[in-house]
């Protein structure tokens, strides 16, 4: 069945055949970016919807400095690939060049903006589903959740699978919207700057405010969550085959050069066609794109191709956080500060502990805000913003500890450190009461769990650790107790095993009745052991195994049995105790129906509460 679902076991010699190159990666890494082109066009016209048809006119200059910025960033990831070819993600740079506490930030900056990727991206793929099917608006968060169960799944088959599964809905979505773009700007040059829509959009509403400064910020800081995803190249640097840094190389530049294509011309249509943002809620709601495309191209079979590829794009853009969250992942436990289990892969060599928690967590963040894009938009695009800052801050410090002419690039760094570091102190002030609080709340808190889980292991190992040489303490074998219900083939294996470790060897029965009833059964249970277990022992000359029965009136076996340890302990200073706990293997699920797993709870007690000299064995018996 585990088979059939996530696809053949992977012997670790088989990770090099699964690495990719560019043409998967760009479905696998930049679904995310391009998938942006969406909804952050929209989400700037959204905030521009009190000046009514004037929004339209200011369109240009808001889309002009984010795409200015993307070039700057292209430009500098590259630089970051090629330093870092390994992994030249923020964690990784900072780490390096600028110190713990930058690492930590950059983690939970990453951590964060993968999550809200999922969320975010996955609901504007619904809303461009249900802009073109209104009659699915009822089911937008189911549809959000078994999304995200699909994408999940197509990673926890491999990288590779999931990007060649998601190859085909990336280019007919990059070819059919570049395309129509192209198509676009054609009839607006044909018709001297005044085409007639096929589709007419809706009307805009009339202005209620004029400009300001303030709301062009605030536009701003919402269309540049179309620049989230532009990092992910250089976070799963990894993932790619040889030569990896051109295949990286040539996995960026598509990215980048397809989504400043789209912006450029979602901004130019959206102004010549008087297209504007509507309401995600609202009955007959239909998106940016969606009206781009009717208003082009009317509601044929185009239409239907392109829309049906943006929800392709916009609803698996998701993959590109599952392919750099649990990466970042592994690297933030193999340093300490995220659980073991994160580093550790599975059966098809992906860290799949990564992949389920944020299933989980984007999941969650579905359910709380009902799946609706609008609602998840003001908490987008900071951790982003923060990772490309202390990206760009860690590759001036490398530049400036790496020997050699490096002017020209700390200075394209350092260009970009300081273009990252303005936006993203704008988009923190535009979105800051609007939602982004939660995430500069988050950012902290995620820093403290961090820090405590490293803090933790850290204690461990120091606890664990030795520096003198070797040396045996006890030359006595240890006194080993066998939990013994009632003679069984299981019983009597365990006591074999445990009579190979030592002489002194305790058959120990908790009697749970009481009374007269009770005493009969003690004598005759004696009579039992001593003719059919320690007589033939002793008949051949051999120390014989004795059996001690312990009242437990109150049915807690764990309890009576650590206190004849203690006396046990205290009889025989310097020497071990082992508990040996024969357990029956259970092969099915439903046998667990059919038993206490008396032993398997006992083994749990005696392990939390035991005392330093007690040793736990299990006796496993397989039926």
């Amino acid at each position: 069945m585990m088979d059939l679902l996530l696809g053949r076991r992977l012997a670790n010699r088989e990770s090099g055949e699964h690495k990719i190159g560019w043409i998967a990666g760009v479905p696998a890494m930049g679904l995310d970016g391009l998938g942006s082109s969406s909804y952050g066009p929209e989400a700037a016209l959204t905030i521009m919807i009190p000046l009514g048809a004037a929004s339209l006119s200011w369109m240009g200059w808001v889309i002009a400095p984010i795409v200015a910025l993307l070039v700057i960033l292209y430009l500098s990831y590259r630089q970051t690939i090629v330093a870092y070819p390994s992994n030249g993600g923020a964690y990784t740079v900072a780490k390096e060049n600028l110190g713990t506490g930058a690492a930590l930030l950059a983690a939970a900056a990453l951590l964060i903006d993968y999550v809200l990727n999922v969320a975010v991206g996955i609901s504007a793929g619904v809303g461009a589903l249900t802009s073109s099917v209104p009659a699915l608006q009822p089911w937008t968060l189911t549809l959000c959740l078994g999304i995200l169960a699909v994408v999940a799944l197509a990673n926890l088959r491999g990288t590779r699978e999931a990007g060649l599964a998601f190859a085909l809905p990336t280019y007919t979505f990059l070819f059919s919207f570049l395309a129509l773009l192209a198509w676009g700007l054609v009839r607006i040059a044909t018709s001297g700057g005044h085409p007639h829509p096929v589709v007419a959009p809706p009307a805009l509403a009339h202005g209620t405010q004029a400009v300001s400064l303030w709301l062009l910020m605030r536009a701003f800081a919402a269309g540049c969550t179309a620049m989230t995803g532009v990092e992910a190249v250089s976070n799963g640097v990894g993932a790619f085959k040889e030569p990896v840094i051109k295949q990286a190389h040539w996995t960026l530049t598509v990215i980048c050069a397809g989504l400043g294509l789209l912006l450029v011309g979602i901004a130019i249509i959206a102004r010549v066609y008087g297209l504007g943002a509507m309401d995600q809620t609202q009955p007959g709601y239909q998106s940016v794109l969606s009206q781009l495309v009717g208003a082009v191209a009317g509601r044929g079979v185009v239409y239907y191709v392109a829309m049906a590829s943006l929800l392709a794009v916009l609803a698996l853009s998701a993959n590109t956080s599952f392919v750099g969250f649990p990466r970042l992942c592994r690297l933030v436990a193999l340093d300490g500060y995220l659980p073991r289990p994160f580093a550790t892969p599975d059966r098809r060599l992906v860290f799949s502990v990564g992949v389920v928690f944020l299933c989980v967590t984007a999941g969650a963040l579905l359910i709380a805000f009902g799946g609706i894009t609008d609602r998840l938009i003001p908490l987008f695009a900071i951790g982003a913003f923060l990772t490309f800052t202390i990206s760009q801050l860690g590759m001036v410090a490398h530049w400036r500890k790496v020997e050699g002419r490096n002017a020209g690039r700390l200075a394209l760094n350092a260009l970009g450190a300081g273009t990252t570091v303005l936006a993203l102190a704008v988009i923190t002030a535009a979105k800051f009461l609007d939602g982004a609080w939660i995430v500069a709340l988050a950012v902290p808190v995620i820093i403290g769990v961090l820090a405590l889980t490293h803090r933790y292991y850290h204690r461990l190992e120091h606890r664990l650790r030795t520096r003198a040489a070797f040396s045996i303490e006890e030359f006595e074998p240890p006194t080993v107790l066998v939990a013994f219900e009632e003679r069984t083939r299981m019983t009597d294996r365990a006591l074999r095993f445990a009579m190979t470790l030592s002489r002194n060897v305790i058959a120990v029965h908790l009697l749970a009745l009481g009374g007269p009833e009770e005493e009969g059964n003690i004598a005759e249970r004696r009579a039992a052991f001593d003719r059919d277990i320690a007589g033939p022992i002793e008949a051949r000359g051999q120390p014989a195994p004795r059996l001690i029965q312990i009242a437990a009136p109150y049915r807690d076996i764990a309890g009576p049995l650590l206190e004849l340890i203690d006396r046990i302990d205290a009889d025989t200073p310097g020497r071990s105790v082992a508990i040996l706990i024969p357990e029956l293997v259970l092969r099915h699920w439903w046998e667990r129906l059919l038993h206490s797993r008396r032993g398997a709870k006992l083994r749990g007690v005696l392990l939390e509460r035991g005392g330093p000299r007690l040793m736990v064995i299990s006796s496993p018996w397989r039926s």
